[in-house]
């Protein structure tokens, strides 16, 4: 359970760095200060086609 691979790393120390790693890059991405800007919707377009299949899914899910 115990060996080490010739770099000296093994399966148990890649775990701590993995678990170690993911909420620093979490913390780095929110320290940055950047503004998130939400992309404007199309008004004048619809966003699914009207065809008789997505009529039939739409009445389909109606409760």
């Amino acid at each position: 359970m115990s060996t080490k691979t010739e770099n000296g790393a093994s399966r148990r120390d890649f775990l701590k760095l993995a678990g170690t790693a993911a909420p620093a890059a979490v913390a780095a991405a929110a320290l940055t200060g950047t503004q998130a800007e939400a992309a404007e919707l199309p008004t004048g377009e619809t966003r699914i086609q009207d065809t008789a299949h997505t009529r039939a899914y739409l009445d389909s899910a109606r409760f």
